[in-house]
């Protein structure tokens, strides 16, 4: 894992998440993403590699004693052009669809991973 950082202003390096266990929510998200996982510098660490930049920052899943309590205050929206195809594969890998919403222009579903922390898929339609 090497970052560059940028030569003015400031740059997302990596989005960090809190979690019971943090290997198998890394394995999740690394199946979701379609990105390569590692270990991070420490056991309780555990990083999925971001193989394009342009598709996000690494996400640091790190090991804490206490249990998610409320709703995130920061989230993932994913964005696809085959909603159907990625609502099935994201349910297949164990995200559990939470709420739906659609109107003209949008749609998407709010799903939690394993752990329980909320994401978002959404398409954009046309009006």
């Amino acid at each position: 894992m090497t970052a560059q950082a940028p030569t003015a202003g400031l740059g997302v390096f990596a989005l960090s998440i809190d979690c019971a266990d943090p290997a198998p929510l890394a394995e999740f998200w690394g199946k979701v993403l379609d990105r390569p996982v590692s270990r991070g510098p420490t056991p309780e660490n555990v990083v999925v590699e971001a193989t394009d930049p342009a598709k996000g920052p690494l996400l640091f899943f790190n090991k804490v004693p206490e249990a998610k309590a409320t709703k995130n205050r920061l989230h993932l929206d994913l964005l696809t052009e085959n909603y159907d195809a990625e609502h099935d594969r994201l349910t297949a890998l164990g995200a559990k669809p939470l709420n739906e919403i659609s109107f003209p222009g949008a749609k998407w579903t709010t799903f939690a991973d394993p752990e329980g922390n909320e994401f978002d898929l959404l398409t954009m339609q046309a009006k």
